[in-house]
């Protein structure tokens, strides 16, 4: 085998094992008023480990900043800049990289801006953003509707009744567009729930997108009949063998025991093991 298609098949078959991986795992974004809010939701964070479900964290740093991991996001306006940093996205593109948004606490005024179609804070953005992608949005019920900030400068823990009303509406706005709320200690087990309804589409789906699809990198499939191959047999006529191919077909043929190649085709090292471990000999069809 020529060195530069089998590191081509190798790096082929390693981009589509993690694109899979990458496809497997669900993945949200937890939006948190400062670096300490976090602490209360370790729980949170076990069950949708266990469950399969990665996350990310992102701490305000005020009403316009905020920090993802080391990079720091800042809202776009007149004469702002929108990322601080090379590599840190705006706020509006972050939806683009998750499954759905957590909000474990709202205040009135990102309510209103976010039910009202307006941006200016991180996250009215973010809010925006993934309402108008169709991402789902969980946001905790049972909060004061002040921010934690707020609450330490004023020595307060609730709104006066004039702004509860004017808050709840807010509430009832946003779940008109499509937000749903949640109790926060229950935030976790919505998050596995939407995660595991979305899984179970793809899978649903799944079957029909593999039956019409072609086989990667431009190789063509066939189950061989009559002068090709005999009964306990295949065939493949293509380029390059992967492993999801040789997987794919010994699972719906399980008494297979013979693949006959083309002319020039590649067997990459993946598809080699599993042909062996499922005992299955590999014929060119050049050689008879």
């Amino acid at each position: 085998m020529e060195i530069k298609p089998m590191i081509e098949s190798i790096v082929r078959e390693l981009v589509q094992a993690m694109q899979a991986e990458q496809a497997k795992k669900p993945k949200v974004l937890y939006l948190f008023c400062d670096s300490t809010a976090h602490e209360a939701f370790t729980d949170h964070f076990i069950l949708l480990k266990n469950s399969g479900i990665c996350y990310d964290l992102l701490f305000l740093d005020g009403e316009t900043s905020s920090w993802l991991g080391l990079h720091k996001i800042e809202c776009g306006g007149p004469g702002k800049i929108i990322a601080a940093d090379e590599y840190a996205p705006a706020p509006l593109e972050l939806p683009l990289e998750y499954d759905g948004i957590v909000i474990p606490e709202i205040d009135v005024d990102n309510a209103a801006r976010a039910a009202q179609g307006l941006k200016g804070t991180v996250k009215a953005e973010i809010l925006f953003s993934a309402l108008v992608l169709n991402k789902f949005v969980l946001i905790g019920d049972d909060i004061p509707g002040l921010k934690r900030a707020d609450r330490r400068t004023l020595k307060t823990l609730t709104l006066p009744k004039p702004y509860v009303k004017l808050f709840e509406r807010y509430k009832r706005e946003l779940a008109a567009l499509g937000a749903e709320f949640a109790p926060q200690k229950l935030l976790a087990e919505a998050v596995v729930r939407k995660c595991g309804a979305a899984q179970r589409q793809q899978a649903q789906d799944a079957p029909a997108k593999g039956t019409s699809s072609p086989e990667a990198a431009g190789t063509q499939t066939v189950v061989a009949t009559g002068n090709t191959a005999t009964a306990g047999s295949a065939a493949f006529e293509g380029k390059l063998l992967t492993a999801e191919w040789v997987k794919r077909q010994t699972d719906s043929a399980p008494d297979v025991r013979k693949l006959i190649l083309g002319k020039g085709t590649i067997v990459s090292p993946l598809a080699a093991d599993l042909l062996r471990e499922k005992d299955v000999t590999v014929q060119y069809a050049d050689k008879g």
